[in-house]
């Protein structure tokens, strides 16, 4: 797969099906952009497990924060890579490791992370994968609500949004109440 661009179907038929992504490089830090992404997508319905080996046994946002992907217990559906592009081909082969008993299905490397090996590594162990991407900015943008911003999705509808539970700031994806 060409990892310079991804259609807007591949990425939100991603965030549809997640229900739980593991935040590998989450900080508790409120000024950094993984507090904000992590914060952003628990207000939107996703349970987010930090993975943070510095902060590991404390607590980011009321949720408690695991050394490494080897122990997480419970399913996830994304490993979103909050760390450089040299550590993206580690992450993403303990990723690979733990496919089968944590249920891996997409490998999500952040803004700024681009690893070609990491993904063909993970392409080939039948992992999706995102390269350069926020799924926070993915998300507002996909739902309409970044455009409240005055942020340019790229797309003018008359459409109304489809909106959370909390008001019309609060857009959701279709299929994702």
């Amino acid at each position: 797969m060409d990892h310079t661009s991804y259609s807007d179907t591949y990425i939100a038929d991603i965030l549809r099906r997640a229900r739980v992504i593991a935040m590998v490089g989450a900080s508790g830090t409120t000024n950094r952009p993984s507090y904000f992404a992590m914060k952003y997508l628990l207000g939107k319905g996703y349970r987010v497990l930090p993975v943070n080996p510095t902060a590991a046994g404390q607590s980011i946002l009321g949720q408690p924060v695991f050394a490494t992907l080897a122990e997480l217990s419970s399913p996830v559906d994304i490993v979103d890579i909050f760390r450089s592009s040299t550590a993206a081909l580690e992450i993403t082969r303990e990723a690979i490791a733990l496919k089968a008993l944590l249920d891996i299905k997409v490998i999500w490397m952040q803004l700024g992370v681009r690893n070609a090996a990491a993904a063909a590594e993970a392409e080939a162990a039948g992992l999706a994968v995102v390269m350069n991407r926020c799924p926070k900015i993915e998300y507002g943008r996909l739902s309409g609500e970044i455009g409240w911003a005055g942020v340019n999705a790229g797309a003018i509808s008359s459409r109304r949004p489809l909106l959370g539970k909390s008001g019309v700031q609060n857009h959701v994806l279709a299929g994702r109440r």
